[in-house]
């Protein structure tokens, strides 16, 4: 067995950051062409800024918020080593910084859904390769409506949102089960809501219920689909703990993004984002952005999260992973793998 799926993560997934302008911003530097970029400013209050090839680059929707897809033209474009940016503000300021999280799907096509009731049409672009695919479809609102995604794996990890009305994110994860889903809001835990129809993703398909959130009948929705990669992704679960406590994945991550699934009563039940590129000189990240929030990054006052070769480790991070017992789901991707697919130890890329 091989150690590693994907010896270079940089080739398919990459964490930018970067500097306003308030003029045309071409920002390089991120390795590839991406079909869906996650912008968030850093120092101050604002939206989190989701853009993807399918829907187009003047298309956005915010993880923070349940609205309607917005239009605007503060990005212009993917470009073959990152996007550019309109000399608008928003996601380009001039001083501010930002973060962006890129993903690469190359590979389009289109269709028409399966399963039940009427079929529709949906487009898709892919990344087998890294497990990774963005779907563009309308719902019918009949139970077992299939959606393809094109992966050849089956996701962990599904994320959707209505983009033709306000409604609010549905989220899919293997470590709650596909009988629950949850949401990108800060005091939710998990529910027992039949978005998926209580079916696991298959290797071909996902599977819907007939809820409007994800399945409203002529609605225009959008799916990111993630299956997992050895030495690349992982999307599983830890236990909380009051005391430091250490995540394996099997790589030394570039991002790592949690949730508690199952207390959603605290401002901490948030869901956190970190990565590798705001580390401290000690190795820990001292910086998070809450993926439900506007707010501005924000430290663990000298506590942190140390990304290490083979996972991270918390270390008294207060009521971020610290309810005993509670389990917390996550969404990992690598910086390298621990061992290459030659039985190399890793390093850092």
């Amino acid at each position: 067995m091989a150690y590693t799926d994907i010896d270079d993560p940089s080739n398919h997934f990459a964490v930018k950051l970067y500097s306003g302008n308030s003029n045309s911003n071409a920002i390089s530097g991120v390795g590839f062409q991406p079909a869906l970029v996650w912008i968030k400013e850093r120092t101050s209050t604002s939206s989190h800024n989701i853009r993807d090839a399918l829907r187009g680059t003047n298309k956005y929707i915010s993880s923070d918020n349940t609205a309607a897809e917005s239009t605007n033209t503060h990005l212009t474009s993917f470009d073959s080593d990152g996007f550019t940016l309109a000399s608008s503000g928003g996601i380009n300021n001039d001083g501010d910084t930002y973060f962006s999280l890129n993903w690469k799907a190359g590979t389009t096509g289109s269709g028409t859904t399966t399963g039940s009731g009427t079929g529709k049409a949906y487009s898709y672009a892919v990344n087998t390769d890294a497990g990774f695919s963005i779907i563009k479809y309308i719902g019918n609102g009949t139970a077992n409506h299939t959606i393809p995604h094109h992966i050849g794996a089956a996701p962990k990890m599904v994320i959707i949102k209505k983009t033709s009305a306000i409604d609010t994110w549905m989220i899919g994860h293997q470590s709650i089960g596909f009988t629950h889903s949850i949401q990108f809001k800060q005091d939710a835990a998990s529910d027992t809501a039949d978005e998926f129809n209580d079916v696991a993703p298959t290797s071909t398909v996902v599977n819907l219920g007939s809820g409007g959130e994800a399945n409203g009948n002529d609605t225009n929705l959008i799916m990111y689909a993630f299956a997992e990669k050895q030495g690349y992704s992982k999307f599983g679960s830890f236990v909380g703990s009051s005391a430091s406590s250490f995540v394996y994945l099997g790589f030394k991550p570039r991002f790592f993004l949690w949730k508690n699934s199952e207390e959603g009563s605290s401002t901490y039940d948030h869901w956190g984002m970190v990565d590798s590129k705001r580390q401290t000189p000690n190795g820990a990240t001292d910086g998070y952005i809450r993926a439900s929030q506007t707010t501005a990054e924000s430290g663990f006052s000298g506590n942190g999260i140390f990304f290490l070769s083979n996972g991270i480790k918390f270390i008294n991070t207060g009521r971020y992973n610290d309810n005993t017992g509670d389990k917390y789901i996550y969404m990992a991707f690598a910086e390298s793998p621990f061992v290459t697919s030659s039985g190399v130890p890793g390093t850092a890329g």
